[in-house]
């Protein structure tokens, strides 16, 4: 398992950053569309039929402050923890995630897991 975690202070307010972190369509992962589903979404990566499903079901919802999801597809495996906090002139944003993929050694995905996740909150945040 890869762990991954980044921080984004920004200045909006609490309320905001964490519905903009939960809106997971807007989440812009190259190759990959969000899905919803009653308890989460599912993330579909690829290109034309040459693919795989990531479904994530949030376990936890605490708005404005908390959001838990646990990855269960049969490639990717983990959780994720978005935690957002008040910092007296906006807030701060903390990204947690543990991830593993089927057959793709763990020093591979890093580099690209830290990638995703930070330029995600950037996006997300700006």
């Amino acid at each position: 398992m890869v762990y991954v975690e980044a921080t984004v202070h920004t200045s909006r307010p609490v309320g905001e950053a964490y519905d903009r972190v939960t809106t997971w369509e807007h989440h812009r992962v190259p190759f990959t569309q969000i899905r919803r589903r009653p308890e989460g979404f599912v993330a579909r990566t690829g290109i034309g039929p040459l693919g795989f499903d990531d479904p994530m079901r949030v376990v936890r919802a605490d708005r404005p402050r908390c959001v838990q999801l646990v990855k269960e597809g049969r490639v990717v495996t983990g959780w994720a923890i978005i935690d957002v906090e008040s910092d007296g002139e906006g807030s701060v944003v903390t990204w947690q995630e543990e991830l593993s993929f089927l057959g793709v050694p763990d020093p591979l995905i890093a580099p690209a897991a830290r990638w995703m996740v930070r330029r995600t909150l950037a996006q997300l945040l700006a």
